[in-house]
């Protein structure tokens, strides 16, 4: 019978043949382990001298890294073991050998590794990270279909940008220029007109020429958009969110969490709701926390990010932005113009923003100022202007960064890891 290793636990007492891959080998004496691989998970198997002969036993201690094979065996229980059972095994039929694989045991460095990375995927604490990335994404699909949102695809393509920012890449659309998309928010805004409650999750491109732990030039996003909702009830949303987000990976992913050596205690607290800070009160506290040379109306980066997560030990909203460093759709606070009814969501740790939401702009009028001030094209946004035109009503919307959530959960230090095949700036191979 085949199996996986994953599904091995249910065949306890049973013979079966599960294919995979040779990650790592130790023999002592009459007796060898091989560490398995099939992809769904890790397995030891037992190889018993006595059991398989002489000639099958050193076949079994020659097997090279990588190599693919079929083995079959029993499946035994084993309490030392984090699946909680191993393979006694019985025999076993090489596939194709590997010889010389790349990657070994040893240390190597991040650039050959990234320069690997086709192959660094195969290894347990790659494997773990995207599993937890895996789940994360099951999480969100889950949590947007049982709360009534439609799944909407916006267009990777664009003829503007979202946030009328240059660091656009750009590209020829036959004879218009096109841009790939930093966001897909204007057009979910546009979805939430026709459905209610829309939510997309795609990739997202910025030509930041950023080396930080927490950047990437492609990377993924989650952005909801929820017609007659405000400010306060996207603030529910994204903590409900994160929340069930987080604890799903601490339920189906507790073997890859212990492989990645993750402090789960810290992620036991998160849980809603999350503390709020105003913009005004995190200058108030960065001062106090000796950043002299920040001062009103600038705005944050990693170090005031990281200073201000330090007060607690879950994620924090900080609120209500200045107007002047927030983008041109925010809708302005009505008992205070100077600032928009926004808020980033910041992880504990040290990971930054995870989430940036506002409650946007409903009012035509405002949004044709709005136009003004920031030189925006009457042609491209034409048809992001009529959606305050036809019906409009207040509405609100947020977007999650994919790899940041990842890294902060997985407790990942950079967000290289945290996607199959990272795009850097400096790095377009694999």
């Amino acid at each position: 019978m085949k199996t996986t290793i994953s599904e091995a636990a249910k065949h306890i007492g049973e013979e079966v043949t599960i294919g995979g891959w040779l990650s790592n080998k130790r023999s002592s004496g009459k007796i060898a382990f091989l560490q398995l691989r099939d992809g769904t998970g890790f397995m030891q198997g037992i190889v018993v001298k006595a059991d398989i002969g002489e000639e099958k036993f050193q076949e079994a201690k020659g097997l090279t890294q990588e190599t693919s094979l079929y083995v079959t065996g029993v499946i035994a229980e084993d309490t030392r073991s984090p699946l909680g059972y191993e393979m006694q095994v019985k025999g076993f039929e090489v596939i194709q050998e590997a010889v010389d694989y790349p990657i070994t045991p040893k240390e190597h460095g991040t650039e050959f590794l990234m320069d690997h990375r086709h192959l660094w995927l195969r290894s347990k604490r790659q494997h773990a990270v995207m599993k937890v990335r895996n789940e994360i994404i099951r999480a969100t699909y889950e949590f947007f279909n049982t709360n009534g949102y439609v799944k909407i695809d916006p267009p990777i393509l664009t003829g503007s940008s979202a946030e009328g920012s240059t660091e656009l890449f750009h590209t020829k659309y036959f004879e218009e220029d096109a841009y790939l998309s930093q966001s897909g928010q204007l057009y979910m805004e546009a979805a939430a007109m026709a459905f209610g409650r829309v939510f997309s999750f795609g990739p997202t491109f910025r030509a930041e020429k950023s080396k930080t732990r927490r950047h990437l030039i492609e990377f993924w996003m989650i952005e909801p958009e929820m017609a007659f909702m405000d400010h306060e009830d996207s603030l529910e949303v994204q903590e409900q969110y994160v929340s069930h987000v987080v604890q799903s990976v601490l339920e189906n992913c507790r073997i890859e969490l212990d492989t990645l050596g993750r402090d789960t205690e810290k992620l036991e607290k998160i849980k809603a709701p999350f503390p709020r800070i105003s913009y005004d009160d995190a200058v108030t506290l960065l001062k106090e926390k000796g950043f002299d040379d920040i001062e009103w109306g600038e705005d944050f980066g990693a170090p005031h990010e990281t200073a201000i997560a330090e007060a607690y030990d879950k994620p924090v909203f900080i609120t209500n932005y200045p107007a002047e460093i927030k983008a041109f759709y925010m809708k302005p606070d009505p008992e205070r113009p100077e600032v928009v009814l926004c808020a980033d969501m910041i992880a504990p740790e040290g990971y930054g923003e995870i989430i940036g939401g506002s409650q946007r702009i409903d009012d035509l009028e405002l949004m044709k100022q709005r136009y003004e001030e920031h030189g925006l094209s009457g042609d491209a946004y034409k048809w992001y202007l009529q959606l305050r035109e036809y019906g409009s009503v207040p509405h609100s919307g947020f977007g999650l960064g994919l790899e940041r959530t990842v890294a902060w959960i997985a407790g990942v230090e950079h967000v290289r890891e945290t996607i199959p095949f990272p795009r850097l700036l400096n790095r377009l191979y694999p």
